[in-house]
């Protein structure tokens, strides 16, 4: 089903796979009659061609990237807008699109989620940007209808902005590296490596989107094999898949911790943009004769078959004919799973769900950029023809993508046939993705077309005791679960016919609702600001030496960013950067705010001129002991903050917000044996906090442990590899130790010694 190479790999044109041996110059010779050296067939990638057409600076191994366009939502543009505000923006310098599909039905604190709107509407008029309101489309799709370019580049400030099948190398990270576009700087990154996704034959009748994406997450997740690198999907089988069955593919790159993809492209792309009103921005793209990629996924598409990924990560993942074989044993595992990133705060089976030796799912959700297309949604129609799912605990929603997918599923029928059944559908909206919509039931079972079922995601709140799992399937097999009432089935065992359903684009919808200005700015506009949007508190610069309180212990194998900050009803206060701290870590580590505040105290009674042992009586023995060896350390020269300890921090969304709340509590590092994901890291860098490195193994510290790094600012001057630190404890003395903070751009040096990025834009 899935093979991966142990090394690179050679595509020969287009279609033959030569491995990189000793033989493969003579192999390639023969098939060719061309000689060409590994570092020359490299840059015949798709993915090369678009870096080196949108980098500036001159040199292709440290790129300086300047993209085409931006996308941001409701719960990011108006924390992205007020960083670059404070940092003089005086109008967006290219197409930069605001949608609101996050937000739209969460009624958390009153008026605060309009309000969120009401502004983005004004900067769009303001500074000369496009304002999507909502209900009209969720931010991805209205980007692949809209935005999308052959052989462009857009960068979002969500993770799973990702329109490569339409030939548009998209990025999605925290809300500062946008802000850097705002203000015409640059996205700075090594040349990435570049993975091949080989796809042969084609899917059996059954297997959609959402299981292809899911064998391939399963495959590469866990052992890295794409982190931080580019997919880029070649071979004979993409011929074989529409445009909505790429895009369904595409979207869900995001899990494997990939940093982009890009496909080649055919006439199914060009008639997507024809659809669209767009044929201009179709562009042919393919790999070069000979090229070298840097690993090779090939996928038998014809061995897929439908797919489940059990809670509590996308690369979970089983055939769903698997695990209806082996129930009680994949359960068992999941249970064992499920103590690790509960940390024991519930009871939690799923073997209650077993009825009679079938599995009982509570709910189904057909959602968001991955499910909400409109192939689909037509298939899910189709299977579910003629039947309903029942009148007992079982219900379906389903959710279109945007208004004119909405529009032709009522024109052609399979909006009806949907409503037929019982199920609901409702306007386009993420909150079903991250926690703010169709929340199940405590110790309901939700399977789901969507991009995530991370723990404390799904309205789990273990602290009050409650508990829902996810799991991710594909809108097919959801629909033949729903009309089997809720009873676990592949899509495999329909046996009906599914139809051919034309897609019609009616681009009078947007027309005659989204604000488009079409670049053009106008500074009388007044921003509209609600009670509840704040301006960023004042962040200091890095001091010479810093005194850290470990203030969380994290031992997961990964600890995503919804543990971080969660998702769901938090979402609204996203506008008010100490409001939302107030949730930091809230469902994984419910003391860690009150143990950040009490140390900032000391930090801010520094920075007001007093001394930080009056705040927090404690640092008096703890710089007693640091005065020993080091006796110029003060309150002149010595910050005071906290830090966290994680295994792997960051994997999952974008969210800048991860960051930015641990800093606006006086973080000033996280420690960790390495970061999940490079957007996490650049979150951490662009909000002044110090991304430390420690050698997996014996900590040599402890939750709520005093460390302290005496010559911190310097170290970062100077480009240190190893950084001196020690483990303070007050009567015993210090204990050394070594951090490393890993490659830093001397722009990310300075962002972090000025404290932040906003300091370092700052006029």
């Amino acid at each position: 089903m899935i093979q991966l190479t142990q090394g690179g790999a050679y595509l020969v044109n287009g279609t033959d796979i030569v491995a990189d041996t000793s033989e493969a110059a003579r192999q390639i010779q023969a098939k060719t009659g061309i000689t060409i050296s590994r570092e020359e067939a490299a840059k015949n990638t798709m993915a090369y061609g678009i870096l080196r057409e949108h980098n500036t600076s001159g040199n292709m191994d440290k790129l300086k990237i300047r993209f085409d366009k931006l996308t941001s939502h409701d719960i990011t543009f108006v924390g992205i807008i007020q960083t670059a505000r404070a940092s003089g923006l005086q109008k967006f310098p290219m197409p930069y699109v605001l949608t609101n599909c996050h937000n739209s039905l969460c009624a958390v604190g009153g008026t605060i989620n309009e309000d969120d709107h009401m502004f983005g509407l004004t900067c769009a008029k303001k500074y000369g940007g496009v304002y999507v309101p909502p209900h009209q489309a969720v931010i991805h799709q209205f980007a692949r209808e809209m935005l999308a370019g052959g052989g462009k580049m857009i960068l979002g400030s969500d993770s799973h902005t990702r329109y490569g099948a339409l030939g548009t190398m998209a990025m999605g990270e925290g809300g500062p590296e946008l802000v850097k576009q705002l203000l015409n700087q640059t996205y700075d990154i090594n040349m990435p490596g570049v993975v091949a996704v080989y796809l042969k034959g084609a899917p059996v009748k059954g297997v959609g989107p959402q299981d292809v994406a899911l064998a391939i997450i399963g495959a590469v997740f866990k052992n890295g094999y794409v982190k931080n690198k580019v997919m880029e999907f070649v071979g004979p089988g993409v011929a074989s898949l529409s445009a909505d069955f790429r895009i369904g593919i595409d979207v869900m790159t995001t899990e494997t911790t990939c940093l982009s993809s890009i496909w080649k492209t055919d006439d199914q792309i060009r008639e997507f943009y024809e659809i669209h009103g767009r044929t201009e921005d179709y562009k042919e793209l393919n790999p070069g004769q000979v090229t070298y990629y840097d690993g090779l996924i090939e996928v038998d598409l014809d061995k897929i078959r439908p797919m489940i990924a059990m809670p509590f990560h996308p690369s979970n993942t089983y055939t769903i004919e698997e695990l209806n074989a082996n129930l009680m044993d994949i359960l068992d595992e999941t249970e064992k799973r499920a103590k690790v990133s509960l940390d024991g705060a519930v009871d939690f089976t799923l073997k209650n769900k077993v009825k009679n030796g079938r599995f009982i799912v509570d709910q189904g959700i057909i959602a968001g950029c991955a499910g909400g297309g409109f192939e689909n949604i037509c298939a899910a129609a189709d299977i579910l023809k003629g039947r309903y799912i029942g009148a007992d605990e079982f219900t379906l929603s389903v959710y279109p993508a945007s208004m004119p997918v909405y529009m032709e599923l009522i024109r052609n029928g399979c909006a009806a046939t949907i409503l037929e059944t019982g199920a609901v559908m409702k306007t386009a909206f993420c909150g079903p993705c991250f926690g703010a919509g169709d929340t199940p039931a405590n110790n309901a079972f939700s399977i789901r077309h969507s991009t995530r079922n991370f723990p404390n995601r799904e309205g789990s709140k273990l602290q009050n005791g409650q508990i829902a799992s996810v799991a991710l399937m594909d809108a097919r097999s959801i629909a033949a679960t729903a009309a089997n009432k809720g009873v676990l089935t592949p899509a495999t065992e329909f046996d009906g016919d599914f139809g051919k359903y034309k897609y019609h684009f009616d681009s009078n919808i947007y027309k005659n609702r989204v604000f488009d200005s079409h670049g053009v700015a106008d500074e009388s506009v007044e921003i509209q600001f609600g009670p509840n949007i704040k301006d960023w508190p004042a962040m200091g610069a890095l001091p010479e030496n810093l005194v850290l309180q470990v203030v969380s212990e994290i031992h997961d194998p990964v600890t995503t960013t919804d543990e971080l900050i969660p998702s769901g009803e938090t979402s609204s206060y996203r506008s008010n950067p100490l409001g939302l701290a107030e949730f930091t870590l809230s469902r994984k580590d419910p003391q860690y705010v009150g143990r950040a505040k009490e140390i900032q105290k000391a930090e801010k009674e520094r920075m007001n001129g007093g001394h930080p042992c009056q705040a927090v009586p404690v640092l008096k023995d703890v710089m007693g002991e640091v005065k020993k060896q080091y006796s110029e350390a003060d309150r002149k020269n010595t910050g005071f903050g906290s830090t966290i300890f994680a295994v792997k921090p960051g994997d999952g969304s974008a969210r800048e917000q991860a960051a930015s709340c641990q800093k606006v509590l006086g973080g000033w590092a996280n420690i960790a044996n390495e970061y999940a994901t490079k957007r996490y890291r650049s979150n951490l860098i662009n909000w002044g906090m110090l991304p430390f490195l420690i050698q997996p193994g014996d900590l040599p510290f402890k939750n709520l442990d005093y460390l302290f790094v005496p010559g911190i600012k310097k170290a970062v001057e100077d480009k240190a590899e190893e950084i001196k630190a020690y483990v303070v404890t007050p009567g015993e003395g210090m204990k050394e130790f070594s951090l490393k903070l890993g490659e830093l751009t001397d722009e990310e040096r300075q962002i972090i010694l000025k404290g932040c990025l906003i300091n370092y834009n700052r006029v």
